[in-house]
């Protein structure tokens, strides 16, 4: 983490204010406070802001705002945020299935570890999770949290495609693939929960700042689900 943000010209309508260079709960926790904070004071020069692990990249309008008030407006809100309010930490049920129609690399991933694969499901299952940030595509959850005892490379080879609600590990992230779509994470388990639909109110079921635990169900409670 960095003594100090350090703000980054990002061509003629954006910066980026980065915290740190490491992916971590400290960090990350800056970035929500700022993000929150530049939410909450509304500025019409503020086009659209998107948080990453580490940083808040911020696009603006500079008819509206000019670089240096932005700036300004950045670092004065960086000091409110440190006194921010604790984040909501409810933490969202996401049901899995682990069995091998859903997780195709579970065994593999418990072979790379020299583990069980039911020691593997419940590793992961017991971890708290940090959604750090949404990407790749649309609702496309990376959470923090992943025990060391998991962490394994993506494969070699990715996919071509990779079934919606599949879940998987890539180094030393999990994360949930919302829609079919290419992919090089380990797949271990698969979500009947829908993560992205347009036409919902609010399209993604997961946000950055989100609390997930993984609960592990049967086949069965997975066609029951997909079905209700």
């Amino acid at each position: 983490m960095y003594p100090k943000p350090k703000i980054l010209w990002c061509g003629d309508t954006g910066i980026s204010v980065e915290f740190g260079d490491s992916i971590d709960p400290e960090t990350n926790t800056l970035v929500r406070n700022l993000f929150a904070a530049l939410k909450s004071a509304a500025h019409p020069g503020i086009v659209d802001l998107n948080p990453t692990y580490r940083s808040l990249f911020i696009q603006y309008d500079p008819w509206t705002c000019s670089f240096e008030r932005l700036v300004q407006l950045v670092e004065d809100c960086t000091e409110s945020a440190a006194e921010a309010a604790p984040e909501n930490t409810v933490i969202k049920d996401v049901p899995v299935c682990y069995e091998e129609d859903y997780g195709p690399d579970l065994e593999e991933v418990a072979r790379f570890h020299h583990l069980s694969a039911e020691k593997v499901i419940g590793l992961h299952c017991a971890p708290v999770y940090r959604v750090y940030m949404i990407g790749f595509t649309p609702g496309f959850a990376y959470l923090g949290g992943l025990d060391e005892r998991l962490h394994t490379p993506r494969k070699k080879d990715p996919r071509k495609t990779v079934p919606p609600g599949s879940v998987g590990i890539a180094d030393q992230q999990t994360g949930i693939y919302p829609i079919e779509s290419p992919g090089g994470w380990q797949l271990i388990g698969r979500t009947p929960l829908k993560l992205f639909d347009p036409l919902r109110e609010v399209p993604f079921l997961l946000q950055a700042g989100d609390f997930v635990r993984f609960r592990p169900i049967s086949g069965d409670e997975f066609a029951k689900h997909s079905n209700s």
